[in-house]
């Protein structure tokens, strides 16, 4: 299968199977998607996430988070920069998510970050996604 936008389909994926209660979701591993999967664990959006080597890819398990009401600890999750429209920010404009509330992943020179991250060591990068 030939994926345009794999992080674009990473996030489907765990907005699908949030939305339908399920307890992880399992998708093609990359350097990418272990390091988004990473910050999403820091930040609390999810409970963990672990590589499972297979032979030709690997795959990503990453268990969700659920309240005690049964409510995803995700509430949305949003594509900014796509491979046909790239959305770039500087160190004085990253962007919030949800007025602060959220949590925007930014890849930078130094790595994947988040955009908190980003203003605190004054870089800047292209702005991935936004979750809330």
């Amino acid at each position: 299968m030939n994926l345009t936008d794999p992080i674009a389909d990473m996030l489907t994926r765990i907005r699908n199977a949030a939305k339908a209660r399920k307890k992880e979701v399992t998708l093609p591993t990359s350097r990418i998607k272990v390091e988004i999967a990473k910050i999403l664990k820091e930040e609390g959006f999810i409970r963990n996430y672990k590589v499972v080597e297979d032979k030709p890819q690997g795959n990503l398990n990453i268990t969700l988070k659920y309240t005690e009401e049964n409510r995803a600890a995700i509430g949305g999750l949003r594509r900014i920069s796509t491979p046909g429209c790239r959305i770039y920010c500087t160190k004085d404009s990253v962007p919030k998510a949800l007025d602060g509330l959220g949590l925007v992943i930014v890849t930078t020179s130094r790595g994947l970050m988040s955009g908190k991250k980003c203003e605190e060591l004054g870089v800047g990068g292209e702005v991935l996604c936004s979750i809330w």
